[in-house]
């Protein structure tokens, strides 16, 4: 039977990939970016998080079996805190109420390797906390402090807070009690624009391939490969998995936590 999701960040990489994926197999899917695609807002603003689900609840007709919430950004700026975890998290609660009233509704987010990696203690409390505001302050000093080298904190802090939030609210009856798994994935090197130039030399690919045992087709894995995980999980195939961070990395956390996990 055909379902019904709603993918952000459906207009490149990994969102994209998940897009193709669930419209071959003959699903409904109301995808959602900056543009081109059915819902366009800016998930860094309230008046874009309102819009998104307005639009989505009268284009689903108020029902629908699935979310992956992809939409995200890896940028030394502040923008980066209001679109990985405030954007994020106003996906899915905003939209619960409508996963809620399907028949077998699932929920996934991405994460990233990046959360076990260092972050900033003062940015990650302001996102723990939920201080929207006290969190985008603190990433503007950290962006005007650290320049391009800002990128990393910033968007490690943001994606250990969101899985810490995934996490936290899965057991709730908010999500588990109402029959919703939700879950998150953590990809590792993918390949898109952005690592194309190591990907394109050997040296660039032993460095890449050096922090992980990446036992099958090299260090980088393509955006359709985090996507069909991702698909698994927000399919009714999912019943008994939820508030689980799956790494899809190669095995470079299974190198850099090892038995510490």
């Amino acid at each position: 039977m055909s379902r019904t999701y709603v993918v952000t960040g459906a207009a490149s990489g990994i969102g994209k990939a998940l897009t193709e994926r669930l419209r071959r197999e003959g699903d409904t899917v109301i995808g959602v970016d900056l543009r081109d695609t059915d819902v366009t807002v800016d998930l860094t603003t309230a008046e874009g998080r309102t819009a998104l689900v307005d639009q989505v609840t009268e284009k689903s007709g108020g029902t629908i079996d699935g979310i992956a919430a992809v939409a995200g950004l890896a940028l030394p700026i502040p923008a980066t805190v209001g679109v990985n975890y405030f954007g994020m998290i106003a996906t899915l609660e905003g939209l619960q109420p409508l996963l809620a009233t399907s028949s077998a509704p699932r929920a996934a987010l991405v994460a990233s390797l990046a959360a076990i990696e260092p972050f900033d203690d003062e940015l990650h409390a302001a996102l723990v906390a939920g201080d929207e505001q006290a969190a985008l302050t603190r990433a503007a000093a950290i962006a005007a402090d650290s320049g391009s080298g800002a990128s990393n904190t910033i968007y490690n802090s943001t994606k250990n807070a969101i899985a810490l939030w995934m996490r936290r609210v899965a057991p709730t009856e908010t999500w588990a009690g109402a029959s919703i798994p939700l879950n998150a994935i953590g990809p590792g090197v993918i390949a898109t624009p952005m690592t194309a130039d190591l990907l394109a030399t050997e040296e660039g690919r032993a460095a890449l391939g050096a922090g992980a045992p990446s036992p099958l087709n090299g260090p980088a894995a393509p955006p359709t490969a985090p996507a069909a995980l991702l698909h698994w999980l927000i399919s009714e195939e999912n019943t008994h998995v939820t508030g689980q961070l799956i790494f899809i990395d190669g095995g470079a956390e299974s190198i850099r936590r090892g038995k510490d996990i």
